[in-house]
């Protein structure tokens, strides 16, 4: 499957490519052709019983797409890195070229191979979704939430400027976290639930989250001032921003988080409001070209 539109265009150019070079490797390609995603979603569920795998050629988005179809039914998921941020496959170690990534695919198609990868399913009042790398609310899914409203300026600018706009209004928020059980509440700026680490293109977020060790990292910023938002962002990139005053990490199995008015993002997609509940599912998936990854047992971080 393809999402025509990732990386401006990208995923579109190197489709072509991509199908040649698996066709010439003995793999029998079949398109799935669907107008949305809501379509892609039920068209690899619908073929997930019936094919060795499915490829995902674009961004985040199309490997959140095809992750709906393909959560535990044991098929698995090629990445194939076309998009803006890519953080799924910057996650697993799949080839930033999407020629790489497809001859990576392939090896592992013909050795059985794979990484297994935990998925996390969000469920809430009448609706349910699986996710892969990162779910946020506040600050960061009010600023997705301004960026899916506004028509213009179109590309990066339309983010620049919901982030301003989002700055401007930029308040603490009451949220009630409850980690396998045990309930607090906080003020927070934003709060990250990771399977993996990174997100919005390579910050890193959770930058301790392993996406094989049945655990999910939980990033907490409280209150900060405008200023020091903008000022300690850049600390993302590098993972450094945990050392942050404002900042806990904390980890659990299953995270619920409640509050008014906020709704949350996760492979940089939509997926419910709260009062939601995320729960880790070990090895749901199995993708292909990637990294492998060993699972490790870590100790939950205990909310102060």
């Amino acid at each position: 499957m393809v999402n025509a539109a990732a990386g401006r265009g990208r995923a579109r150019d190197a489709a072509g490519a991509v199908t040649a070079r698996l066709t010439a490797a003995g793999v029998e390609v079949q398109p799935l052709q669907a107008p949305d995603r809501a379509a892609a979603e039920r068209a690899v569920g619908q073929v997930a019983a019936d094919v060795d795998a499915v490829a995902a050629l674009g961004g985040d988005g199309v490997a959140h797409a095809a992750v709906q179809g393909l959560a535990g039914t044991g098929t698995p998921l090629a990445v194939l890195p076309a998009g803006t941020g890519n953080d799924l496959a910057l996650a697993l170690g799949v080839p930033a070229d999407p020629l790489a990534a497809a001859d990576a695919a392939v090896a592992d198609l013909r050795t059985g191979g794979g990484r297994p990868l935990d998925l996390v399913r969000s469920s809430w009042d009448g609706g349910q979704r699986w996710w892969a790398t990162v779910l946020c609310c506040g600050f960061d899914s009010a600023v997705s939430d301004r960026v899916n409203r506004l028509r213009w300026p179109p590309g990066r600018r339309r983010y620049d400027l919901a982030t301003a706009l989002e700055l401007a209004r930029l308040r603490p928020r009451r949220v009630r976290l409850t980690l396998d059980g045990e309930v607090t509440d906080h003020d927070v700026t934003l709060v990250a639930v990771g399977n993996t680490g990174v997100y919005g293109g390579g910050l890193r977020i959770c930058p301790d989250a392993d996406p094989a060790d049945g655990w999910l990292d939980v990033t907490v910023v409280g209150p900060v001032s405008r200023r020091e938002l903008v000022r300690t962002r850049p600390r993302l990139a590098a993972g450094t921003h945990t050392t942050h005053p404002a900042v806990r990490v904390l980890r659990a199995r299953t995270v619920e988080l409640a509050a008014e008015g906020l709704t949350t993002w996760a492979d940089g997609e939509p997926v419910g409001p709260l009062p939601q509940r995320c729960t880790v599912v070990p090895g749901a998936l199995a993708v292909l070209g990637a990294d492998r990854g060993e699972r490790l047992e870590r100790p939950r971080r205990r909310v102060p």
